[in-house]
């Protein structure tokens, strides 16, 4: 928890919420379902298949490269190694530079507690990186952007690599009408924690926008302001309950998005920024324009911009017309609403009436689709990700169809066929000649 304080200014039960506990909890369900998980699994085949068996088998790839990030340095580079270790693989982690502290600790404690010709830490920055990306490897798992996964799935293609890219993009919130002010407070406070609340939205499934029909913006605006100042103080920046922004670099980026004249006027809160310190205040926008900057890169801080729409299912279309998401989160009740979001719209995850939640479930899959990523992890889906799964038949010398062998005959055919469409009375009446086939397939050449 110090190296977090040191590298982002996490508060201890921010660390701990969405990265110690996460892992202890991953740790122990890893543990307890090992065996389960290494067992070979049973496949059904069809009774023509007659004394033969098959299962699948999980064998380890070999030799893998986990590449992490920097927002959560510990869950990011863990998990993953934990699904990679329980699939029987030998591991390269490679930490984030940007995150020193962290990444420090897990190269000492690693090698004092795991077998260290099994598991190996490389630190530091992209040269490193682009060294291990020259090698040879059996698996590469990578959590970043989209523009360095790019060079990471360049590289994988020479050797024919398999990779999963953990990426992200920019993860709206849609805001339907709700009845209650239960359910509206809920919603406000949810969204805030989704944003400002997660590593200062400084996270791939961190909210990056939120739709909302026009005529309830005022009230959504109103409410965060409170909810905000509830949770971080009037001045957010003596909190301690907000995550610094990570580096000079960032923060620079960060304060460009702003500097836009047109989108520095739609900004309805917050605002302010020390670099010295490193810290931006969370800001609320409303209806930037589309083609600025803040509304086509992800920004992976707490800025959150409010687009109107005229009707709600209007943001159907607007999250249609931009490259899938990591997550996508909609507050509603509406069922109709909820039956077109899963029908219509595409993302590494659909959460209704909460954010970051699903990053908790160890029985969900976690990844993204299109330009968020491609590949899961996650409890079992860690361990699967690290995995071949090896087909194995088991076939007995007793039985033996003659029809399967040369030379070929109409008969054979008709056979294949009742064989293929799995009609065991048609292939014996086939075989007592009470049967034709209708099709009468490649005639002319038997």
């Amino acid at each position: 928890m110090e190296a977090l304080m040191q590298d982002l200014g996490k508060h201890q039960l921010e660390a701990f919420r969405d990265e110690i506990g996460t892992l202890i909890k991953t740790l122990n369900l890893a543990l307890k379902s090992l065996k389960a998980w290494m067992s070979g699994k049973k496949a059904e085949l069809p009774q023509v298949a007659l004394l033969t068996s098959a299962e699948i088998v999980s064998e380890p790839l070999g030799l893998v490269l986990i590449i992490s990030s920097w927002n959560f340095p510990f869950g990011l580079s863990l998990e993953p190694l934990i699904g990679a270790i329980a699939a029987g693989n030998v591991a390269i982690l490679k930490p984030s530079e940007l995150s020193p502290a962290s990444s420090s600790l897990l190269a000492s404690s690693l090698t004092s507690y795991l077998d260290n010709k099994a598991i190996k830490v490389i630190q530091g920055g992209p040269q490193e990186t682009q060294q291990l990306l020259e090698q040879r490897w059996d698996k590469i798992f990578f959590t970043g952007s989209a523009r360095v996964g790019r060079i990471v799935m360049s590289a994988a293609v020479k050797n024919l690599t398999p990779v999963t890219l953990e990426l992200g993009g920019k993860c709206p919130a849609v805001v339907d009408s709700l009845s209650s002010s239960w359910d509206i407070e809920a919603t406000v406070k949810r969204i805030v924690v989704g944003k400002f609340g997660t590593c200062a939205g400084q996270a791939c499934i961190a909210i990056d926008y939120v739709l909302v029909e026009n005529k309830y913006c005022s009230k959504l605006v109103e409410l965060m302001k409170v909810w905000i100042k509830k949770m971080f103080g009037e001045n957010p920046q003596r909190s301690k309950t907000i995550t610094r922004i990570v580096n000079k670099h960032h923060f620079s980026r960060l304060n460009n998005l702003l500097a836009d004249k047109m989108v520095k006027e739609s900004v309805v809160y917050g605002g302010s920024v020390d670099e010295e310190n490193l810290f931006i205040e969370p800001t609320i926008l409303v209806d930037p324009p589309l083609d600025a900057a803040i509304m086509s890169e992800e920004i992976f801080g707490p800025l959150l911009p409010i687009i109107t729409v005229e009707k709600i299912e209007d943001s159907i279309r607007f999250i249609r017309s931009r490259p899938k998401p990591l997550a996508l989160y909609v507050f509603t009740k509406n069922k109709t609403l909820e039956r077109r979001m899963i029908s219509e719209t595409s993302s590494g995850s659909l959460t209704f009436n909460d954010a970051i939640l699903q990053y908790a479930a160890d029985s969900l899959p976690f990844g993204g689709v299109g330009e968020s990523g491609f590949g899961m992890y996650h409890g079992k889906f860690s361990f699967d990700t690290f995995s071949h799964q090896k087909a194995i038949v088991r076939r007995s010398f007793l039985t033996d169809f003659w029809f399967r062998y040369p030379p070929w005959t109409l008969n054979k055919l008709q056979l294949l066929e009742e064989c293929y469409n799995y009609d065991y009375l048609g292939m014996f009446l086939v075989m007592l000649g009470l049967k034709r086939s209708s099709k009468r397939l490649f005639a002319n050449h038997m």
